[in-house]
């Protein structure tokens, strides 16, 4: 057995808090210098991939599990806007880990899921219960948010240092 075959995991083991799940999608420094054409196409990515997220975890919960609308909405929110915001950061972004820009995501986020299921109730309560109104009470909520989203993340919070 040579001297790495000995070595143990808890030799790498800090006592520190672990650092936030990060994702390799790129392994470049980090810069809040990416153009804007760059931003907004990998924020759209971003976006439509976590936005599928989003709807069809809101869809199984509400037509499949029967969860009242607007929880299904919140779950779905929760688990669309934590990838993409994982994603946004390393990728979109390129920003370091800060506790100021997450504390700033989180009450963006908080604004936008008011908006998002605010939205989507209203909508889902005048509308027929069908899943192609819900596609579209979704579309229209979804695209609200995610305008006041890209705006606030370049402009204010991935500029946080």
């Amino acid at each position: 057995m040579t001297d790495a075959a000995h070595h143990s995991h808890e030799e790498y083991a800090s006592p520190h808090a672990p650092m936030p799940i990060e994702l390799p999608l790129d392994d470049a420094e980090a810069s809040t210098d990416v153009p804007l054409v760059t931003q907004l196409v990998r924020f759209v990515v971003t976006g439509a991939g976590s936005g599928v997220l989003d709807f069809g975890v809101t869809l199984l919960l509400q037509y499949v599990i029967g969860a009242p609308y607007w929880l299904a909405k919140s779950i779905g929110f929760i688990c669309g806007t934590t990838t993409a915001y994982l994603i946004n950061r390393r990728w979109t972004f390129r920003a370091e880990p800060s506790r100021a820009r997450f504390v700033a995501v989180v009450a963006l986020y908080l604004v936008t899921f008011a908006v998002q299921v605010g939205i989507y109730s209203a909508l889902s309560h005048v509308w027929e219960e069908t899943v192609l109104y819900s596609f579209l009470a979704y579309v229209i909520a979804q695209g609200t948010a995610t305008v006041i989203n890209f705006v606030v993340q370049r402009a204010v919070i991935f500029r946080i240092r």
